[in-house]
């Protein structure tokens, strides 16, 4: 068990860090000291009061990351009640379903997502609010007033909720009457709830029906949030740039929950994170540290990086031992830059980083690092500083919180299934034993359905996905993630996905088509170059792994709030 209690640890920085900037909505001028986060919080605990909320009662919450997303959340954990975030990615009948699920008593929603739901297909639901201003979008699913017993007086009933009730200006009254000398660092004291305590249920994007709801204790939580802390890959005063999903279990453990720990100014970017808006964001907010997923910084290293590679002066250079030095610094530079210029590190994880970007990046000695986790351990399994780096690795197993083993190695490879243990690992499925006893075994293990292996030092390497990898004719394991990482960087490729077609190998790919259009191809003469880039491919593997056929694909394929590609969508028809 993590000595820090979770619950504490949010009492302890509110107070700590009582007049220092803490949330921004990026692009809107609005700004919230910590004690302004606090105030927000004892009046939406007066909410939660008004609406009969009781401890471990759910409270469900789907919007684009802004300040009161973050405020709702603290508000609930601290309250006692479960959080459900939902990511705003999901559709309105996926969002009906893990309401219902949940059985959430309230729902916190952006505006834009509340025009596109039902209210009749809630269940469990009382009120629903507003994420945009915190106002009673709709009142649900009030319980009818039972008939008098002769000795009970009506004041004995509790009258209906009612927009009166939970309007501003009541809730307004109550904190001034709850605290009428004002509310100072004192008066910041919440509720006690043991680490071992369920304190949110993520549901994960999933790849077939529903999603499943993991339950988070306060304890996997806070493994995540004070070995951040403690390690200082987040500190006091850092400036942070939050754009990855607050649902998400990796935006909310870093951009969000342990920089509030810390201490930090979080500027949340409630626009969709388009290379544009964050490299305008991270040049004004000039961040200390940089949380992202693989295909933002990719797309960046293809815009900016790509096209000064292929100018042939920089090329010629480059092929120059000595004289490359100092044009490499000057693409290092343009980098950093790029980024803001101010931070210390970039964490990269959600998904592998690609190969040709890693080795680029560790040759100009580019301050990155790639670690490995999952929802289910809220996330964090592996992670090393920067300048600790192993390259082609997803970090070292975290010292004393996490332990890592490769279930059945291949003998010749060491290559097998991921299977981790420790205080980050979830408590089960929402209601789901039969899932959960499935990938939790009764030592604690819990099986991630990754291969890789783990070498002597604790560092892991990742080699793809259980139900990805493809079993060759001759028996040979083929892992498509590798095939299309060395694909994605060829000419006029966007993004690429191998699967097995009958016992072939077929890259599906969806081609670059501004770069396309801007060298003038046409359909044939584009797939001329696909079946160079096919050869090209080929000729860097082994046999067995040779790809039959590149087909095109008209657009980019859909993907997971983390950014990965569906890939159960792609697999079948082919």
């Amino acid at each position: 068990m993590i000595k820090e209690n979770f619950i504490r640890l949010y009492e302890d920085a509110f107070r700590r860090n009582w007049e220092l900037p803490g949330f921004t909505d990026y692009g809107e001028n609005h700004t919230m000291t910590y004690e302004q986060i606090a105030v927000s919080i004892a009046k939406l605990h007066l909410l939660f009061e008004q609406c009969d909320v009781k401890r471990n009662d759910k409270i469900a919450l789907c919007g684009k990351n802004n300040s009161n997303w973050a405020v709702v959340y603290l508000g609930a954990v601290t309250y006692g009640a479960i959080v459900v975030p939902i990511l705003q990615d999901f559709n309105p009948n996926d969002i009906h379903h893990v309401v219902n699920h949940s059985e959430s008593k309230l729902l916190f929603v952006s505006d834009y997502i509340w025009e596109n739901l039902e209210e009749e297909n809630f269940i469990s639901l009382q009120a629903v609010f507003s994420l945009n201003d915190y106002r009673t979008l709709v009142l649900l699913n009030q319980p009818v007033p039972t008939l008098l017993e002769e000795n009970e007086s009506k004041e004995s009933i509790i009258a209906p909720l009612s927009k009166t009730k939970l309007s501003k200006r009541h809730i307004d009254e109550l904190f001034a009457h709850k605290y009428p000398y004002g509310f100072n660092k004192d008066s910041v004291r919440y509720i006690d709830k043991s680490n071992s305590e369920i304190v949110s249920i993520n549901y994960t994007s999933g790849t077939t029906g529903f999603s499943k709801g993991v339950m988070t204790s306060g304890n996997a939580l806070a493994g995540n949030v004070t070995f951040a802390v403690n390690t200082k890959l987040i500190a006091p005063g850092f400036n942070i740039v939050a754009f990855l999903p607050l649902a998400h279990a990796y935006g909310c453990a870093f951009d969000f929950l342990a920089s509030t720990c810390a201490g930090c100014h979080i500027h949340f970017i409630g626009r969709t994170p388009s290379p544009k808006i964050l490299l305008k964001a991270f040049a004004e907010v000039r961040p200390n540290v940089i949380f992202c997923v693989p295909l933002i910084i990719e797309k960046i290293y293809k815009k900016q990086i790509q096209p000064l590679l292929a100018r042939p002066s920089v090329r010629w250079v480059l092929s120059i031992p000595f004289l490359d030095q100092p044009v490499l610094a000057q693409i290092r530079k343009k980098l950093v830059d790029a980024f803001g210029g101010n931070f210390s590190q970039i964490v990269v994880g959600g998904a592998p980083l690609n190969a040709e970007v890693e080795e680029f990046f560790t040759k100009i000695k580019f301050p990155f690092t790639v670690g490995y986790g999952m929802t289910e351990c809220a996330p964090l399994i592996s992670y090393t500083e920067a300048k600790d780096f192993i390259s082609k690795s997803s970090g070292k197993v975290l010292d004393g919180i996490m332990e890592v083993k490769i279930d059945r190695p291949d003998p010749k490879t060491g290559v097998g299934e991921i299977f981790v243990r420790g205080e980050n690992v979830m408590s089960g499925y929402y209601k789901n034993p039969e899932a959960t006893e499935q990938i939790l075994d009764a030592d604690g293990w819990l099986h991630t359905g990754d291969l890789g292996t783990v070498d002597a030092d604790g560092n892991v390497f990742i080699r793809g996905r259980n139900k990805t990898m493809i079993l060759s004719a001759n028996g040979q394991n083929i892992y498509p993630e590798e095939l299309e990482s060395k694909l994605n960087n060829m000419p006029f490729v966007m993004e690429s996905l191998v699967i097995d077609s009958n016992g072939k190998l077929i890259a599906l790919v969806c081609p670059d088509y501004d770069a396309v259009d801007a060298e003038g191809l046409d359909q044939k003469g584009l797939e001329d170059v696909m079946e160079e880039n096919r050869k090209l491919l080929n000729s860097l593997g082994a046999a067995y792994e040779s790809v039959a056929k590149i087909q095109l694909y008209p657009h980019e394929f859909e993907k997971t709030p983390k950014k990965s590609i569906k890939r159960y969508l792609y697999t079948t028809g082919f």
